[in-house]
This record gives structure tokens, C-alpha cells and sequence, in this order.
């Protein structure tokens, strides 16, 4: 409906004006009707006239072309156009439209990244979360979307680890690691992590010893070496690491990975086209291998280091690649912290000198930096990290002390919500207690929502499963305001694909439920005479509800 009043509006222009104008439609306060324009305002240099002077020569030109579809077309301040729907054309917006603007296209969607040897944290925990969304959205858009995730299973981290994990087993041994129980495996490792660190910033002799286990660990690749007991300790505790994320992420009820680029699978690649470009892209300094970034207002970058072995900036060369090789995609999509944006734009801006189309495909999105209520920010390095089943843990216990239940269902629509209802790029201040609340913009508020509105269906004796649209008749005030929310869901979907954003999605769902519940409270649906027309109202608002709930990973209860 949008589109065609936004190309009626243009037909009338030119006819009236012999001038062609692209129509932007929005969408203004209830009040002062269901669409809106700003034409008039466009119009005055090609016109020649006033604002208001256009709007009224254009009032009665819309009444007429558009009289099918709007009751009513008025004037606002200088000259702004309001155009009011005749209900039968607003009820007929309730079926959603879903955007196909991604019909076709190929899409690489990599997100989540946790490095094997640490703890998937917060921020691994969010950019999951909001990279199954976005792929979500993509998919509904019609694109064909390869979920993949990227690590590091190489690096001086592994070197800090490896030297924790064989001193803390006594040396290279194993079969000690048969010790370790099965649910604390993950957390072993990691925390093997925190001690090598902190020990290669205070020792010396140790720090030295790291770096030499991290060439070993290098050579262990190169040599696709299982069986020495360096090996066999490198292969077992990193199969953990990737284990713990598997279960995380069936926790967290997203949707499986099609593919993992661990660092040590992209590393040959990255160094060999970083070396077949040096002198008209990269350049050797001091034995390194360096992009200077300053040119183009960024840093310089080392790509490959003293010891010949790549950086992260080389392996983002030979991942970025590895992924076309792979998919040949229309689109890359990644999604990283805020800390890693310049360290990106050097990496993209290097290949760009020799693969500029790979650079023009990839949409780069960061995301703010997640804190628990009250400010607190941690760090993995220190050990204090903020993990990601933490965050669940105390999840569930909020939810457990504030109903004396602790469904997953409701735990995980309350961290999805927390996390997705944030704007891309913002900071996230997680409060678990206010994350699990029935009142206020939650994810369990909305699952009450859905399961409230069944619950209405299932009075007045119909199935769960029940469904049938709004009858076409005149509707009364609050029916309509509740049909004008409804009507808006494919408007938000379309922004949301446009701007790969799920936040629009969520903040639409917050303001629906919202809507219904002014409805509600005010007007009886069972056994009332308006009853068959208000009980389409409710399935439509309730399949609404359910849509975007599912887009956002969130399971729409049918009771609770």
C-alpha cells in the first residue's frame, strides 16, 4: 500500500505540475492521520510557489486519484499532506508483506568468533546473538545465507595456554587430562589462559618459553602432527573449546553453523597473499611485513611479524579469501567489537588495493561494549570475564526468584530480547533481574503477550492453531488504532532488512503489545456482538507477534 499511494502521489504530481519527483511517505502521530508527505515542500523550487500553495492545489487532485483507497486528505503547518485510509484498505494492510530485496543473493553471514583456549564472553554472546538474527532476516528477504564462524586456534594466546595446560599437568602428559570432568572442561582451559598471561607479562623466562610453544604449535599444523603429546594435549583441549561453543550455542537455540574457519585454515592462504603483494600494497620493515595505513587516515599495520608468522591482520586477509573461495557470495556480512573497527578498516582497505570488489561486498557492522547493571566492565585477560553461560546462569536465577520457575523458554527470550532490543553499536548494561520481568520491554513480556491473546482464542473455543482474518467492516476507534499497529509490521521488516538492524523488529513488537493492551482493557472481545470481528483482530495480532518473535529467535508461548 505504501509503494502504490507513493506512486499515485508521484502520477498526480506530474500531472498536475509536468514534474517528476521521487515520493517519500511516512508515517505521522495517529492523530493526524496514517500517512504523510512532504511533497509540497520538495515541490516549491520546480514549482515555483509556496509550500501550503501546492499542498491546497494537490489536496483535492490525491482526494480524487486516491479516493479508492483515502477518506480523507488534509493540510498541516506549511504545507505537509496527511492522508487518512478508508478502513477497508487498512484492514487489507494487516497481511504482511515480506521485502525480497535479497531474492537471489548469495550472503556470508560470520559472527560469533570465540577463540578456541578462551572463554566464549558477553561479546561473543552478542554478536551470536545478533548475527543469527540478521541472518534470519536475510534469509526472509529471499538471500541464501551460509552461517560461518572464525577463531583462533592459533597465536600467542595458544602459546600462553599450552604453557599453563603442560604445567599444570606436570609437563607433556595427555592421559592426565582424562582427569578433568566433563563439565568443567571448557572453563579448565580457559582459565589455563588467564594463568599464562598473567605469567608473560611478569615472567620473563616463562614468556620466552610461550612464545617458542606457540612456533610449536604452528609447526604441529604445518606438520599435521596427532600423535607427539604436545599434539595430542593441543588437539583434545582445542575439541573442547569447540565442544563448550557447540553446547552454548543449542542453549541458546540458535541456528547451527555451517562451517568454521579456524585461524590455523586460513593462516597459508593469508601469509601467501600478503608475500605475492609486497612492494605495490604491503612493504618489509625491520623484518617484518607492514601496510602503512596512514595515507589513507588510518595506522600502520603489521601483517607479518619478526618470526615470518602471520598476524591477525594476515589471517583476516587469507579468511576474507578463504570465504569467497568457498561461496562465491554477493555479500559478506560481519559483525565485531567496536575495538576491532580500525583494525578492520586496515585489513579491508589492504586488500582493497588488489581485490577492491571483495571489499565493496563486505557490510561491517560493530557492536558497544556489554557491562553488567551498575557499569561493570570486564576484561578476559584479568580472569573476571563475563561469559556467556554466566550470563544465562544469572539469567535463570533472576527468573527462578522472581516466578519460583526457571522455564528455558522464558530465560532465553528474556537474554535474546536484552541483547537484540539495543541498537547495533550501542553499549549494553545487562540487568538479569529486570531481563526476566513481565512488566516493561522484555523478551518474557512479549511471550506473556502471545500467550494472553491465545488464551482469549482458546475462550471462545478455538484452537491455538485457529486462523482467520479481520472481517471487512467499519471499525470503531480502538479497533483501528490496533489495525493501524498491525498494518505496520511489513514497513518495520522492510527497515529492519534494509538496515540489517533487528532492533526495529523489537521496538515494533514492545509498541504492539502496547497497543493491544490499551485495546483490551477497554473492549471485550467473547461475547460481545462485535465478537467475530474483534476475534480476527486478536489471531492477526497474535500471529504478528509470533512472526517477529520467531525473527528474533524467541519462542511464543501458547500459554504460560
Amino acid at each position: 500500500m505504501r509503494d502504490e499511494l507513493a506512486a499515485a502521489i508521484a502520477q498526480a504530481i506530474t500531472e498536475l505540475f509536468n514534474v517528476t519527483i521521487n515520493v517519500e511517505i511516512s508515517r505521522p502521530d495517529e492523530q493526524f492521520g496514517d500517512f504523510a508527505t512532504n511533497v509540497a515542500l520538495q515541490l516549491t523550487k520546480q514549482v515555483g510557489q509556496n509550500p501550503r500553495a501546492i499542498a491546497e492545489s494537490l489536496q483535492p487532485k490525491l482526494a480524487d486519484s486516491l479516493h479508492e483507497w483515502v477518506s480523507e486528505v488534509t493540510i498541516a503547518g506549511p504545507g505537509f499532506l496527511n492522508l487518512r485510509l478508508r478502513d477497508e484498505a487498512l484492514i487489507r494492510m494487516v497481511v504482511p508483506v515480506v521485502p525480497s530485496g535479497w531474492t537471489g543473493k548469495v550472503v556470508v553471514a560470520e559472527y560469533s568468533d570465540p577463540n578456541p583456549f578462551k572463554v566464549l564472553h558477553a561479546g561473543h554472546l552478542y554478536t551470536s546473538l545478533v548475527g543469527d538474527v540478521v541472518a534470519n532476516l536475510l534469509e526472509l528477504a529471499g538471500a541464501t545465507v551460509h552461517r560461518v564462524n572464525f577463531g583462533g586456534d592459533v597465536g600467542m594466546h595458544v602459546g600462553k595456554t599450552m604453557w599453563a595446560i603442560v604445567h599444570e599437568l606436570g609437563g607433556e602428559h595427555p592421559d592426565k587430562l582424562t582427569a578433568i570432568p566433563d563439565d568443567q572442561k571448557l572453563e579448565w582451559v580457559s582459565q589455563r589462559y588467564v594463568t599464562g598471561n598473567e605469567k608473560y607479562e611478569d615472567d620473563e623466562a616463562a614468556k620466552l618459553e610461550m612464545i617458542a610453544l606457540n612456533k610449536q604449535v604452528y609447526a604441529i599444523h604445518a606438520e599435521h602432527d596427532t600423535s607427539s603429546p604436545l599434539a595430542q594435549i593441543y588437539w583434545t583441549c582445542r575439541q573442547w573449546s569447540y565442544d563448550g561453543f557447540d553446547a552454548l550455542y543449542e542453549r541458546l537455540g540458535m541456528k547451527p553453523f555451517e562451517k568454521y574457519y579456524p585461524e590455523s585454515e586460513v593462516s597459508d592462504l593469508g601469509l601467501a597473499t600478503v608475500k605475492a603483494h609486497i612492494g605495490p600494497v604491503y612493504e618489509e620493515s625491520e623484518g617484518a611485513v607492514i601496510f602503512r595505513g596512514e595515507p589513507f587516515g588510518l595506522f600502520t599495520q603489521v601483517f607479518i611479524n619478526g618470526e615470518g608468522l602471520p598476524t591477525y591482520a594476515a589471517k583476516d586477509v587469507g579468511l576474507i579469501q578463504h570465504k569467497f573461495q568457498d561461496y562465491h557470495y554477493d555479500s559478506s556480512f560481519i559483525i565485531t567489537d567496536s575495538s576491532q573497527k580500525d583494525h578492520v578498516a586496515v585489513v579491508m582497505k589492504s586488500v582493497e588495493q588488489f581485490e577492491p570488489e571483495l571489499v565493496s561486498r563486505t557490510i561491517h557492522k560493530t557492536h558497544g561494549r556489554i557491562k553488567l547493571a551498575g557499569g561493570v566492565k570486564m576484561s578476559s585477560r584479568k580472569g573476571n570475564v563475563l561469559s556467556a553461560s554466566a550470563i544465562l546462569d544469572a539469567t535463570q536465577q533472576a527468573n527462578q526468584a522472581a516466578r519460583g520457575e526457571s522455564q528455558d523458554q522464558t530465560v532465553l527470550g528474556a537474554v535474546r530480547y536484552s541483547f537484540l532490543k539495543n541498537r547495533i553499536g550501542s553499549d549494553i548494561i545487562y540487568d538479569p533481574a529486570e531481563s526476566v520481568s513481565l512488566e516493561g520491554n522484555s523478551g518474557p513480556y512479549l511471550q506473556y503477550a502471545h500467550a494472553r491473546a491465545r488464551s482469549i482464542l482458546r475462550k471462545a473455543g478455538l484452537s491455538d492453531d485457529y486462523n482467520f482474518d479481520i472481517i471487512d467492516e467499519p471499525l470503531e476507534a480502538a479497533e483501528r488504532s490496533l489495525v493501524r499497529k498491525i498494518s505496520e509490521y511489513s514497513e518495520v521488516l522492510e527497515r529492519a532488512i534494509t538496515e540489517l538492524m533487528p532492533h526495529h523488529i523489537c521496538g515494533y513488537l514492545y509498541e504492539l503489545a502496547q497497543e493491544f493492551n490499551r485495546f483490551y482493557e477497554h473492549n471485550r472481545v467473547v461475547d460481545d456482538p462485535r465478537q467475530a470481528l474483534r476475534l480476527g483482530l486478536v489471531t492477526r495480532y497474535a500471529n504478528t507477534l509470533k512472526a517477529g518473535l520467531k525473527l528474533l529467535g524467541i519462542t511464543a508461548p501458547e500459554q504460560m
